[in-house]
């Protein structure tokens, strides 16, 4: 049985009665059948699903904002690039 816990929290600065943002956050539920290999497993797939590696990985160092316009200027680039190519294969 895999669930999805939900974390609540105010964004920072926002007013005491400002609506909570919601997280649904990736779990878990064992039973006394499963083994820990098992659980793993799925926990990983689960953490994969909600991208939380990813976003950790981009949060890691601090990305001025003309960087990440440039980022996604050349992702756009490169996907534009391959729709390109794969219409020039057909």
């Amino acid at each position: 049985m895999i669930y999805l816990s939900r974390l609540r929290f105010r964004a920072k600065g926002h007013s005491p009665g400002a609506p909570e943002e919601v997280i649904f956050l990736p779990g878990v539920v064992l039973e006394d059948s499963d083994s820990f290999d098992v659980a793993l497993r799925r926990f990983k797939k689960q953490i994969e699903k909600a991208g939380v590696l990813s976003e950790l990985k981009k949060r890691q160092h601090y990305e001025k904002p003309s960087v990440q316009r440039k980022k996604k200027k050349a992702a756009a680039r490169k996907r534009l690039l391959k729709k390109l190519r794969k219409m020039n294969m057909s």
